[in-house]
Order: C-alpha cells, then sequence, then structure tokens
C-alpha cells in the first residue's frame, strides 16, 4: 500500500537527517514550486505571478486564481526540478501547503501533490502557510533555531507566536479584526493607489510625513492582540470629510504606515520580553509574511531591537511574500518530526496556527 511505502521511506529519511523536498504552494495567487535540500539549502525556487490577472478588479479574485493554478502548476513545477538538476524520480518527498488559503487555490496544489506523491511512492507532507512563513528565515539564516518570537504579517495574517522547537508554535497575539495587510491594502485603495495596494503605499510613504496626521491606535484585549478596523475606518472617515484631501498624498501614507506598523513592533518586543522568562539569554525576534517586505515596519524592527540589544531575523524581500521554498523548509521540519499525510489529505482553508 501506499502509506506503508511512504512510512518506510519517511522513517528512512528521518533516520539520515537528510532529504530533497519537492515543494508547491498555492494557497492564493502565486503558483510556485520549489526543491529544497535539508529545509536550509535553496536548489529552485520558481514563482509564477497572477498580479496582472487581478488588477483590473482591484484584488485577488479566487475562480481566477483558481483556473491560474490549474494551467501554471505544471510548467511551474517542470521549471523547479530543471533548475535545481534534479529529477522527480530523484526527489526525497513531495511537500505542499494545506492550509489556511483560498480553498480553489489550495485544492490545485493539495491534488496535484498527492497525485505526485501516489505515483512516486513518495512521503506527503502538507504544511501550514504561517509555518512556511516563519521557516523563510531558516532558508535566509542558516544558523537561527527555536527557540525564538516571530510576528507573521501578511493580508490575511497578524500573528506573534513563539516558536517553541521546529513546528511548535505558542500564538500569544492575533488580529482581533483586520490583518495588516488588509488594512494597508484598502488604505491604497482610499488613496487611489493600484493593485497590490500594500507595496504602492508603502512606496508612496517613503516619500511622506508620518506626523501629518494623527491616526487612532486600539486598545485591545489582550495585551497583546492587534486590532486594524477602527484604523480603517477613522481613515475612510477622514477621506469622505475631505481631510486627507487637504494633505498631500505621501504624508496620508506614510501616517497611516506609522499607524499600522507601531504596534506591531512594540507589542512583539513586549511579548518577546514577557516569553523571555528566566531565561539567561535575550529570546531572538523574527518576521515573516508579505508585509515583513514593508520598508517602515523592517526599519522600526531592527532599530527598537538594536536598542534592547536583541538579535533580530528578516527574511529578504524574495522569501516575504508566498513561495514554495519555504513551504520545503517548514516541510523539512515536519518530516523530521515524522509528520505525513495519506490520500485523504483535504485542504484546509482555515486552519489554525495550534493546528501545526
Amino acid at each position: 500500500m501506499y502509506i506503508d511505502d511512504a512510512r518506510a521511506r519517511a522513517e528512512a529519511l528521518r533516520q539520515s537527517g537528510s532529504a530533497v523536498i519537492l515543494a508547491i504552494e498555492t494557497s492564493c495567487d502565486e503558483t510556485s514550486a520549489a526543491v529544497i535540500r535539508a529545509g536550509r539549502d535553496i536548489l529552485s525556487n520558481v514563482v509564477a505571478t497572477q498580479i496582472p490577472l487581478h488588477r483590473r478588479f482591484g484584488g485577488v479574485v479566487p475562480e481566477i486564481a483558481s483556473r491560474a493554478h490549474v494551467e501554471s502548476i505544471n510548467t511551474v513545477i517542470d521549471q523547479a526540478i530543471g533548475e535545481a538538476g534534479t529529477t522527480l524520480d530523484a526527489v526525497d518527498a513531495i511537500a505542499v501547503t494545506a492550509g489556511p488559503g483560498l480553498v480553489g487555490a489550495l485544492l490545485i496544489g493539495v491534488n496535484t501533490a498527492k497525485a505526485l506523491a501516489f505515483a512516486l511512492r513518495k512521503p506527503l507532507i502538507p504544511v501550514h502557510h504561517i509555518d512556511a512563513h516563519i521557516s523563510a528565515n531558516y532558508l535566509a539564516h542558516l544558523r537561527l533555531e527555536p527557540p525564538f518570537v516571530c510576528l507573521i504579517v501578511s493580508g490575511g495574517h497578524s500573528h506573534i507566536a513563539l516558536c517553541e522547537a521546529y513546528g511548535e508554535y505558542r500564538l500569544l497575539g492575533q488580529t482581533l479584526d483586520d490583518a495588516a495587510g488588509e488594512a494597508f491594502d484598502k488604505a491604497a485603495r482610499v488613496l487611489g493607489l493600484p493593485y497590490p495596494g500594500g507595496p504602492a503605499l508603502d512606496a508612496l510613504a517613503e516619500g511622506g510625513n508620518a506626523g501629518a496626521l494623527t491616526l487612532p491606535r486600539a486598545k485591545t484585549e489582550g495585551e497583546y492582540n492587534f486590532s486594524f478596523s477602527g484604523l480603517k475606518t477613522a481613515f475612510i472617515q477622514l477621506k469622505r470629510k475631505g481631510v486627507l484631501d487637504a494633505v498631500r498624498p505621501e504624508d496620508a501614507a506614510a501616517s497611516f504606515r506609522e499607524a499600522v506598523c507601531q504596534p506591531l513592533v512594540g507589542k512583539t518586543i513586549a511579548a518577546a520580553r514577557e516569553a523571555n522568562g528566566d531565561r539567561g539569554e535575550r529570546l531572538p525576534v523574527a518576521l515573516a509574511g508579505g508585509v515583513a517586505a514593508n520598508a517602515r515596519l523592517r526599519e522600526l524592527f531592527a532599530a527598537e531591537t538594536t536598542r534592547r540589544g536583541m538579535r533580530m531575523y528578516m527574511p529578504p524581500l524574495s522569501l516575504c511574500t508566498d513561495n514554495a521554498a519555504m513551504v520545503g523548509s517548514a516541510a523539512y521540519y515536519q518530516l523530521m518530526r515524522g509528520n505525513i499525510a495519506d490520500m485523504t489529505l483535504n485542504a484546509e482553508p482555515n486552519r489554525a496556527l495550534a493546528a501545526i
């Protein structure tokens, strides 16, 4: 039976401590495949973006995203295998993002990975999307090891997590409403910026005065939780009242960016200091997710961690947005823990971080 062969192969790989993994990522609007060796070495990482397809609609259209994944996935996998200088038969395991994400998009990746794993008799490794974003730091910082505290920020997620071991997390805080990336995208629409709004707002804000507007910072239930819906609403009201029209767009963008980034940095640093407890050495802090590419967020984190004598880790911009390399890194450590799936694996669009 497939699962017996897969378990035997997975155990052999776990004993050897090494594996070459073909990873697949289709959780939203990027079709990606990568080949990763031993969780840290990128042999290839191919990403086919759908931004031009969704730009005319001002955001991701799930049905269009799913169709584009179908059209691209085989080509992307072939390219990743070719660039890695290997073959499908030679890879040791197949990994895929199983959730969270858009259900239709996830299903394309999951079903493709299942077909490959079954046909090749290779272990199938399901990966949590947030675990993958965190693991991007392992690819960029070869000496980084748990424990550390990580802020994961994207269009759909804003989490502070304590990484206690590879693939093992304790949630310290999260957004109670909008994610940081979602807030950036909505503010960008208010300012008339093109899709994707977050990067456009970040670029515009670089020339602005962050003190031009006074914007609210939410008080939340839970010391390390976030809330951005009130900020978003306040920004929209300023537009309706004509206040935004009276300031430079650069200043409005910079003011909004600051109102999002300051709580992200302040609460993450505070959570890391509390999580440190009686540990002798201060816990490092890491950043992950699409919004980890935000210039001001990176600047504030670098300054604050330096001031407090804390180590700070950030992935390069190419590993912040969705990509399969981070999936392959996370998958390696799941494989080393013996976590593989059978052919009943399904997409989990609302999979919680605690489900890892």
